[in-house]
């Protein structure tokens, strides 16, 4: 699913949301640059696998959380876990590097990641805004209306506190 793909699906899925076209962004420094509307709502993405290539993660947090792979790991009781590599991140999201997003799991036809999103997203406005699969743009909308879309998907959906 593309930048297009997923405006057309969430207007298919009567999701409310809304979008910003910028220059292509590859890290939350080159974002921080760009005026968004809702820069609380801001999201890093973190797509990771087990030292065994067998389970995928994609981790979503506040644009101004750190995450410590050791720390999740121990938490939520995975093996080992370090970044995919960008062939693993074309391969089962369809996306390069920089544009990793929670649409990407559209992308993800066995449904091999599970989806982890920080539960601060849930507080405040209770909005997400991420990627639609392009980082030339960002799209914004309800915490709660991704984890409906991406769980309906078929992916397993983890809300979980990351400091």
């Amino acid at each position: 699913m593309n930048k297009e793909g997923v405006y057309q699906f969430l207007k298919e899925k009567g999701i409310n949301f809304g979008c910003i076209e910028h220059k292509a962004v590859y890290n939350m420094a080159e974002l921080a640059e760009i005026e968004l509307p809702y820069p609380e709502a801001e999201a890093k993405n973190l797509f990771v696998r087990d030292d065994k290539k067998r389970c995928y993660y994609l981790i979503t947090v506040k644009g101004d959380k750190r995450v410590d792979l050791k720390k999740f790991q121990h938490e939520n009781g995975t093996r080992r876990l370090s970044f995919a590599s960008d062939e693993d991140l074309y391969q089962i999201l369809g996306l390069t590097p920089g544009s990793v997003s929670p649409f990407g799991l559209f992308n993800d036809i066995e449904c091999k990641t599970a989806f982890y999103i920080d539960i601060a997203f849930f507080e405040e406005n209770s909005m997400v805004a991420v990627h639609p699969n392009d980082n030339a743009a960002t799209v914004w909308l309800g915490s709660r209306d991704l984890v409906k879309l991406i769980a309906e998907h078929g992916n397993e959906v983890h809300e979980v506190h990351f400091e």
